[in-house]
C-alpha cells in the first residue's frame, strides 16, 4: 500500500509540473485553473453528445410511424458522411503522409460505407410500403439526391473529371476550368425533370444552396484529393496490393454498392401496379441510380479494361434485372 502511495504522490507531482509548464507558456496561471476545476461539474455522458438536443432533431411531416425510421436513418448516414470527410480531411491536411496512415485512412472511409451499405435494410425491408407511398408525397421536392456531404466526399475523392457525365467527358481538357467540369457533372443529368427535360426544383435548390460551397471545395481537393495524395507515394508504395485493393473497394462501395442499394430500395417502393413511380425530387433515378450509365470511377487506372466496361454490371444482373423480370410476372 505504501509503495502504490509514493508512485501516485510521484506521478501527480510529474503532472503538475507538465500542467504548469503547458499553462505558463501561454502566459496562464496553473494554480488559477487548478482552482477552477473545484467548482466544475463531473463530464456526463448525455451532456458530451448533446443527447437531448439530438432527440429533438427528429420532425416527421405526417402521422404515419415509419417515417420517423425514414429520418433517423438518413440523418445517421448523413453522420457516416461526416466521418468519411473527417478521414478525407486528414488525408487533404497531412503535410507529409506515408503508406500505412493512408491506408487507415481509406481502410476506415471503407468500414463507415460498409456499415452503410449492410445497415440499408433498416429502411429497403423494413420501411412499411403502403406507409411510404403515402407519406413520401408530404416530402416533395426534398431528395436524398440533395446531401451535399455525398458530393463532398466524391469530390475529396477523385479528380473533378472523373465525376462529368460520361457523355460530355470528350468536351473538357486539361485546360477546363473547375467552373466548367462542374456544370457537367453527372447527378446534375440525373436532376432533370423526365417530361420537360428541364432541371427539377430539387436541383435548382441544391445548386442554390451548396454551388458555391462545392466548388471552393474542388479547388481545395484539387490537388490534395484521395488520388492525387496516393499518386505522391513512392512508386514501391503505388504498386502495394494491399492500398490498391483498398482504393478499389472505397471505389466500389461508393459508385457501386450505395447507388445500387438505393436503386435496389427504389425498385421495391417505387414499383407499383407494374409501373415505376418518379422519386420525390422527380430525379429520374431509373436512369441516374444504375453505376453501368454513370460510369462514375474515382481511380481507373486500377482497373483493367474488362472491368471499366463491366462497371457494376454484375450487381446489376443479380439485384436488379431478376427483380424487375419478377415484378413483371406477378
Amino acid at each position: 500500500m505504501h509503495g502504490h502511495a509514493t508512485n501516485t504522490g510521484n506521478n501527480i507531482h510529474e503532472l503538475i509540473e507538465q500542467l504548469t509548464g503547458h499553462f505558463e507558456k501561454d502566459g496562464q496561471d496553473v494554480s488559477t485553473h487548478l482552482e477552477g476545476l473545484l467548482h466544475s461539474n463531473y463530464l456526463k455522458y448525455w451532456d458530451y453528445i448533446r443527447l437531448e438536443s439530438l432527440l429533438t432533431l427528429q420532425n416527421p411531416r405526417t402521422p404515419y410511424p415509419d417515417e420517423m425510421v425514414f429520418i433517423v436513418y438518413h440523418q445517421i448516414t448523413e453522420l457516416y458522411f461526416k466521418l468519411v470527410m473527417h478521414e478525407l480531411h486528414q488525408v487533404k491536411t497531412a503535410e507529409s503522409i506515408t503508406a500505412p496512415i493512408f491506408l487507415k485512412r481509406i481502410e476506415r472511409c471503407n468500414w463507415y460505407f460498409g456499415q452503410l451499405i449492410n445497415s440499408f435494410d433498416i429502411i429497403s425491408v423494413g420501411l412499411d410500403q403502403d406507409q411510404f407511398l403515402k407519406f413520401r408525397v408530404a416530402l416533395t421536392p426534398a431528395s436524398g439526391f440533395q446531401s451535399v456531404q455525398y458530393r463532398m466526399v466524391e469530390v475529396a475523392c477523385t479528380d473533378l473529371i472523373n465525376l462529368v457525365h460520361n457523355d460530355l467527358r470528350d468536351k473538357y481538357d486539361d485546360y477546363s476550368t473547375i467552373e466548367e467540369l462542374f456544370e457537367g457533372m453527372y447527378w446534375k443529368k440525373g436532376a432533370t425533370d423526365t417530361k420537360t427535360g428541364q432541371k427539377t426544383l430539387t436541383l435548382r435548390q441544391f445548386e442554390e444552396e451548396y454551388t458555391s460551397k462545392l466548388i471552393q471545395l474542388a479547388y481545395e481537393y484539387k490537388s490534395r484529393n484521395v488520388w492525387s495524395v496516393f499518386k505522391r507515394l513512392s512508386l514501391e508504395d503505388q504498386a502495394n496490393v494491399t492500398i490498391q485493393d483498398a482504393l478499389k473497394q472505397l471505389d466500389q462501395h461508393i459508385n457501386i454498392d450505395w447507388p445500387l442499394m438505393h436503386y435496389k430500395y427504389a425498385l421495391g417502393h417505387l414499383i407499383k401496379n407494374k409501373n415505376f413511380l418518379e422519386a420525390t425530387g422527380g430525379t429520374n433515378w431509373k436512369e441516374y441510380l444504375p453505376p453501368r450509365f454513370q460510369k462514375v470511377i474515382f481511380f481507373p487506372a486500377l482497373y483493367s479494361k474488362d472491368e471499366l466496361d463491366n462497371w457494376g454490371k454484375n450487381w446489376v444482373e443479380k439485384e436488379v434485372i431478376s427483380k424487375i423480370q419478377a415484378a413483371k410476372h406477378v
